[in-house]
């Protein structure tokens, strides 16, 4: 079983304390920034009445992105095999000879 470790996270005005995987705490404090620039920019363009408030917006738009992103998985992967098609083909183009 991998180790886990703690770290701290800020999210809002509060501070927790979590147990990760070393090999997701990248993924976790890039996600972290995403939250609190999102809880920022809710404070900054809408009126709420406490952190609460802009959290339960961020909520909202996250699980909205995932939800969008989640939808569209098969494009994704079509999208990949046409870019690889391409890849390859350009790379049959550039070795063969003139």
């Amino acid at each position: 079983m991998e180790e886990l470790i703690p770290i701290n996270v800020v999210i809002g005005d509060r501070t927790y304390r979590i147990r990760i995987s070393p090999a997701d705490e990248e993924v976790v404090r890039k996600t972290l920034k995403l939250i609190n620039d999102k809880i920022l920019e809710f404070k900054t363009n809408f009126a709420g009445k406490d952190m609460q408030d802009y959290i339960a917006m961020v909520i909202l738009w996250y699980a909205t992105q995932q939800k969008a992103a989640g939808d569209q998985p098969l494009i994704a992967r079509e999208t990949e095999q046409q870019l690889s098609a391409m890849e390859k083909l350009l790379d049959k183009l550039l070795t063969s000879e003139p």
